[in-house]
């Protein structure tokens, strides 16, 4: 069944698009420098070893920074939370540049993460205040253009910048796109208003900020040296638990995890982690494809990559009109099916395999990335009042974080442990694309029949 989709009118698109500046420049800042961290070590006299956490602390720094924006959206609104975020992010970028030695790099890197953190799920909150249910799919899906083509550009950015320039490029270059936005946000972003008047749980914020950031770094280390760390591990899930059950009991909790109630806000939030799974992951995979099976150089990779992130921008906007007019679940199935049919070929290719096919089959992959990756996230949302939306898309982020880590150490160690035999260290690492893929399409069932039958649900007003 469908309906008509309700306008948006041009000052709602105008907050969306500067919500955008902030995302692009956090997505693409995960990404651009990881290739330049060996031109880092050098100029600095740093080990490679040390050198890693200008990368690996940025992303935990990022997921720290997650629980923490559904308590300060509800304390001071989101708008002025993405408005300082941006502000912060900006300026720590300004100081990793100017860093004269590594470790003041990795402390500078650390306030970028903690910043760059909080400026999806913040800015994803204040899309949702502001144009409500009806009209979640098109604000969101514009969005997801930016989570999604950013990171896929940062190797060829990067490239680019350290052929012509240094490594201190990687970081100011978010100078003028921070600059741009905040003086945007600042003229258009409403501020939101705040409704949390109780403390923060300090307890809870211990808890979390401990296990989570040692989760990714276990399933991250998994990725690097093919065996998982046991002694980390299992601390991590142990507080992680901790957290879960102490803000189940809280009277004010950090997370209000009881959206979990709903079967719908379940089912989409659980399908957005898989989906993280398979998006960072197969990143992870096509990139390696690229730079081992076709040994391309890292500006090569980036280009190669650019028809990928076309076909993602390309169909976003599709993607979020479908939603709006059709729902979520059945243009996710759709998304799914194409990821299975566009990725499962990969795996039978011959290693001098004509480009233009390779091309081909890699924008279908991206535009299959928009149609079964952005629903999930907008049924999580469209399940919530506005005042619950903090809560929700910190969960749904943090999912997607999580998701994310751990599909990318799963398809690196397989390949890694087939190598040096490419052809069959990529047919397995995309067939396990396409099997998770798969697992994609059960995700999108799961939430088209949870929509059916969602149970208790608090519909998102507006």
């Amino acid at each position: 069944m469908t309906t008509v989709a309700a306008p948006i009118d041009r000052a709602t698109w105008r907050i969306c698009w500067v919500i955008v500046f902030g995302a692009f420049a956090s997505g693409l800042d995960a990404s651009v420098v990881t290739i330049g961290l060996d031109s880092i070590s050098r100029d600095l006299h740093a080990d490679l070893s040390v050198t890693q956490w200008v990368a690996s602390g940025y992303l935990l720094a990022l997921a720290l920074s997650l629980p923490l924006t559904g308590w300060l959206s509800r304390r001071f609104g989101a708008g002025r939370v993405w408005l300082v975020a941006l502000a912060a992010f900006t300026v720590a970028s300004g100081l990793c540049a100017l860093a004269p030695e590594v470790g003041l790099l990795i402390v500078f890197r650390l306030l970028q993460g903690l910043a760059g953190g909080m400026l999806i799920p913040a800015g994803q909150t204040v899309l949702g205040q502001q144009v409500g249910a009806a009209r979640l799919g098109r604000v969101m899906a514009t969005l997801g253009i930016a989570v999604s083509v950013a990171p896929a550009l940062g190797p060829l950015v990067g490239g680019v910048l350290l052929q012509s320039l240094s490594w201190p490029w990687l970081f100011a270059i978010n100078l003028p796109i921070g600059a741009i936005g905040l003086a945007l946000g600042l003229r258009y972003v409403p501020r939101g208003t705040p409704t949390e008047t109780h403390r923060i749980d300090f307890a809870g914020l211990a808890l979390v900020a401990a296990g989570l950031p040692l989760a990714l770094f276990a399933v991250t280390s998994w990725g690097e040296s093919g065996q998982l760390p046991w002694p980390i591990l299992l601390p991590a899930l142990g507080l992680l638990a901790w957290f879960v059950l102490r803000c189940r009991r809280h009277p004010h909790p950090l997370l209000d995890f009881s959206l979990y109630r709903n079967r719908l806000y379940r089912a989409a939030s659980l399908a957005a982690a898989f989906n993280g799974a398979l998006i960072f992951g197969s990143g992870i995979v096509v990139t390696l494809y690229f730079q081992i099976g076709r040994q391309l150089s890292f500006v090569g990779t980036g280009l190669s990559l650019l028809g990928f992130a076309g076909a993602t921008a390309a169909a976003a906007p599709f993607t979020g009109r479908a939603v709006d007019r059709y729902g979520t679940a059945p243009v996710a199935l759709a998304g799914a099916v194409l990821a299975v049919a566009s990725t499962m070929p990969f795996a039978f290719l011959p290693a001098n395999a004509p480009m233009a096919v390779v091309q081909l089959l890699l924008a279908g992959y991206g535009a299959s990335v928009a149609l079964v990756s952005m629903p999930m996230g907008i049924a999580a949302y469209k399940t919530v009042s506005p005042a619950k939306l903090p809560d929700a898309a910190a969960q749904v982020t943090i999912l997607l974080r999580l998701g994310g880590s751990l599909g990318g150490a799963a398809f690196t160690v397989l390949i890694a442990n087939h190598l040096p035999d490419v052809a069959a260290a990529f047919r397995l690492g995309f067939l396990a694309v396409s099997v998770g893929a798969g697992g994609a399409l059960a995700a999108a069932w799961l939430v088209a029949r949870a929509a059916r039958n969602p149970g208790r649900a608090e519909t998102m007003a507006g």
